[in-house]
């Protein structure tokens, strides 16, 4: 963002405005933000919204980066989809699907709904059949997202394949988030069994039970606003989480609402204190200028802290062949006395706010760099590298 600072002061000032009934230049002042942040499109001649309109605004979260265009494609009508040869139709009947090619398995959408609430999702199940219980990987989208998009992009479902892993893709909804964000800010999507970590934990449940899923081996991972939630979700569930995999993300608690969540952003806190703590891999590019480097610090101070007893061993490690575009990063890790690598961070010099060695098909990912997805896989799965 070009100016987070000012797009802040502006938050504050709409949020005045509503608070004071002004709700037309509450209205005007929040589209003016968006647009100068570049985060809305102009949309000359358009009336004044309602008061429930410039509410939802009000407390909207934003990502900046661009959705792919296969995903503009899609807006513009799915049979502009086939026609590029980006979508298939599933079954015969008019839905979509992103075309995956590496990835052999099913991937199949569903609706889960509990006491907290409803959402949508995808689940990858691999082609190939398994004699024991299969690992459970749930990952979380970030701003602007979706699960096909998140898929493609982070490419997990063709590591998921070659491990024999099933991966969860909950969805959020435009109806609770105008731009499909994960509400990682707002105290009632904060603690267990409330709000949307009610949803995922529920959901996380009935797959491990519909598709006998090994208990012992269920991680959660997110991108961004999703790494946000995959914090939350590790720290709220360490019973059900073995482990948690936090991309550009924020530690758990990082907010009280949109505007504290947004100076998290750039000024990290320490989050709130963890009485018990799962193993954690952090991802985060060292010139990201949406969500702060210094927040991957935060995560791991958060989920180190709660740990006895470990021992950090930095590396430095550079990847320099083709797959990975020779970014350099910093790998640390943490271990416990018996040597088990209990927290491992990441940080890719040169990347941005991306998925580190991502697909270009997708949003919000880079190339370059190592491939965090399979990095996530080894840390969770165990083996050493």
């Amino acid at each position: 963002m070009k100016s987070l600072d000012q797009f802040i002061s502006q938050m504050k000032e709409s949020a005045r405005l509503v608070q004071a009934k002004d709700v037309g230049s509450a209205t005007a002042l929040i589209q003016q933000a968006l647009a100068q942040a570049g985060l809305m499109p102009g949309q000359p001649g358009q009336s004044a919204q309602s008061d429930h309109a410039a509410k939802d605004a009000a407390t909207a979260f934003v990502d900046i980066n661009p959705a792919p265009n296969w995903q503009s494609l899609l807006r513009k009508g799915q049979a502009s989809m086939r026609a590029a040869g980006v979508m298939r139709d599933v079954d015969g009947d008019d839905d979509v699907a992103v075309v995956d090619e590496a990835a052999a398995g099913s991937f199949v959408g569903g609706v889960f709904s509990n006491s907290c609430g409803r959402r949508r999702y995808k689940l990858y199940i691999p082609a190939q059949a398994s004699s024991t219980p299969r690992p459970l990987i749930v990952m979380l989208h970030g701003c602007t997202q979706n699960p096909d998009d998140f898929a493609l992009g982070t490419g997990m479902n063709q590591l998921a394949e070659e491990a024999n892993c099933l991966v969860l893709y909950p969805e959020q909804d435009s109806a609770s988030n105008r731009t499909q964000c994960w509400n990682w800010f707002e105290p009632g999507h904060q603690a267990r069994d409330a709000g949307e970590p009610g949803i995922i934990a529920g959901m996380t449940r009935q797959i491990i039970k519909e598709h006998g899923a090994d208990p012992a081996q269920v991680f959660v991972a997110g991108m961004s606003a999703g790494g946000a939630m995959a914090a939350l979700m590790g720290a709220d569930y360490p019973e059900l989480f073995a482990a948690v995999g936090v991309h550009s993300g924020l530690p758990a608690g990082s907010g009280r609402d949109m505007i504290t969540g947004l100076q998290a952003m750039k000024k990290p806190g320490k989050g709130r204190a963890l009485r018990e703590a799962v193993p954690v891999i952090v991802f985060h590019g060292a010139t990201d200028h949406v969500v702060a480097p210094a927040n991957g610090d935060a995560v791991l101070q958060q989920y180190v802290g709660a740990h006895a007893g470990l021992r950090a061993t930095p590396l430095t490690v550079r990847h320099d062949d083709a797959a990975h575009g020779g970014r350099r990063c910093r790998r640390s890790t943490w271990r416990d006395e018996a040597g088990k690598a209990m927290a491992e961070h990441w940080v890719v010099q040169g990347a941005g706010h991306a998925w580190a060695g991502g697909n270009a098909a997708g949003s919000h990912t880079d190339a370059a760099g190592p491939c965090a997805s399979r990095e996530m896989l080894r840390f969770f799965l165990g083996r050493e590298q």
